[in-house]
Formats: structure tokens, C-alpha cells, sequence
């Protein structure tokens, strides 16, 4: 189906929604950035050659969002919708889909913000091979159902609601699991099961780890696999807490799930 038009909203970007969104920033930049770290200036490489030219673009105001309206880029972001109208590819929209209106807000407000940085990124190419897996619905992310009207987050505080929330935003089901015991996906990491992991641990314990990156038992998480410093980044103390009272109130039942 079409896509729907973008909102005419303007984002006031005051100082409190910049330092928002500069922490949800983190989110993004595992794959728009060349150093997994802000600023968002795009992904160092093509995400997937066999299939065609996928670089994540560079998100600065030197990159193509200088072309954007806010509510474009909010768009591009809750719906995996690209200015022309066309789908986004590998743009996990689904995860963003959640994303409430003050959030998603404070993000752009900080886009607009950051340090431009005169980069050009290739444009997406697929090849035959990758529009066909395209078409037929087989990478991982698809664009997402217009939004209509206003979407709130959940209270913030550390609950198990916000913490759905979060676990959302932060991607964590893509690779540890739907029900985040244990992912199988081949397209990312295979990560653990969390609901295992985290019976053992209290919630000081898996904050200490997430701003660490060293578990209670002393072992390093591994970088490569688990953007740590990005999720410390992103998430104050109260928020992993409200991830880890969330993960806890799940049932473990010992099946990995894509």
C-alpha cells in the first residue's frame, strides 16, 4: 500500500529534547556510524554486497537529512519510509514503531544538532538477487503501519511497562530472541538467553555490567556482539533497571526464538 504522508510537525528543539535524543542517538549508532559512536555521520561499509549497495546514511546535518522536514525524518523512523515514499532497507522500523512522540521528537531535535559532517554515502542498489529477496519479504525488516494520531510512551521509571519499552527501542529481541531466550536469526548475532543470564544477577549487577561491559562472574561481553557502550550511553540508571524488572517478569521456558 502507499505510504501516508509525513506529519507538517516542527520540532521546537529545546536544550531538554536535545540531551533526550543525544542518549536515544546511541541507538542508531551501531549501524550510522563509522565509529559505533556519535556523531551519526553513516555505516563505514556496505551492510550487504551480495545483495546489492546498503550503506546506513550519514544522519548529520552535512548528510541527506539537510533535504528533510521533521516530519520526514520521523516518518523514515516509526514507518521505514523514505522521503520519495519507497520502502527503507534494513531500517528496523519495527523496533522504532513504538518510539513515543516525545521521544521520537527529541531525536530529530538532536539530528539537527549534531556536528555536520560532509560525508557522501552511496545511494541503495539492489541487485536482482536482492530485490528479489526484497519482494518477497525475506530480510528482516519490512516498513510499518502509518501512524495516525499521537503515540505516548509508558511512564518512565523502573517498571516492567517502561521496560518493554525500552527492550523495544534498544533492539534487544533482533538478537537475543522474540522472547529473548536465545536468538537464531542468521541475518545477526546470535545472543544469549537473557531470562537465564539475568535469574542469576540482580538488577545492580546487570546495571554494573551494561556500564561496564565486565559480568558479575568478571567475564568482558564481547564488543563485536554486544554494543555495550552504546546501551550505557543511552540508558540511565532507571531505565536499566526498568529493562532488567521487565526481562525478570517473563516466563523461561528455554526456546530460542528468531
Amino acid at each position: 500500500p502507499p505510504a501516508a504522508p509525513a506529519s507538517d510537525v516542527q520540532i521546537e528543539g529545546s536544550p531538554a529534547q536535545i540531551a533526550r535524543g543525544e542518549r536515544l542517538a546511541h541507538l542508531c549508532a551501531s549501524c550510522h556510524s563509522t565509529t559505533g559512536d556519535l556523531p551519526l555521520d553513516g555505516s563505514m561499509g556496505n551492510f550487504s554486497p551480495g545483495i546489492g549497495t546498503i550503506y546506513a546514511p550519514n544522519l548529520t546535518p552535512g548528510g541527506a537529512l539537510q533535504s528533510r522536514s521533521d516530519g520526514e525524518i520521523i516518518r523514515a523512523i516509526r514507518e521505514g519510509v523514505h522521503q520519495n515514499g519507497r520502502a527503507l532497507i534494513l531500517m528496523p522500523s519495527d523496533q522504532f514503531h513504538v518510539m513515543g512522540d516525545a521521544d521520537v521528537r527529541a531525536l530529530v531535535a538532536y539530528l539537527r544538532t549534531q556536528p555536520a559532517v560532509e560525508r557522501q554515502i552511496p545511494e541503495t542498489q539492489l541487485t536482482l538477487l536482492g530485490a528479489v529477496l526484497v519482494g518477497a519479504g525475506i530480510f528482516p525488516y519490512s516498513p510499518q503501519p502509518p501512524i495516525a494520531g499521537p503515540v505516548e510512551a509508558p511512564p518512565s521509571g523502573a517498571t516492567a511497562e517502561y521496560g518493554e519499552y525500552l527492550v523495544t527501542l534498544a533492539g534487544c529481541r533482533e538478537c537475543h530472541g522474540e522472547t529473548l531466550q536465545g536468538g537464531t536469526s542468521q541475518f545477526v548475532p546470535v545472543g544469549p538467553n537473557l531470562l537465564a543470564i539475568l535469574a542469576q544477577w540482580s538488577a545492580e549487577e546487570f546495571v554494573a555490567t551494561i556500564r561496564t561491559g565486565v559480568d558479575p562472574y568478571g567475564n568482558a561481553l564481547n564488543l563485536e556482539t554486544m554494543p555495550w557502550p552504546a546501551y550505557a550511553a543511552a540508558f540511565e540508571d532507571a531505565e536499566l533497571k526498568a529493562i532488567y524488572t521487565y526481562i525478570r517478569t517473563l516466563p523461561l521456558t528455554g526456546e530460542a526464538t528468531e
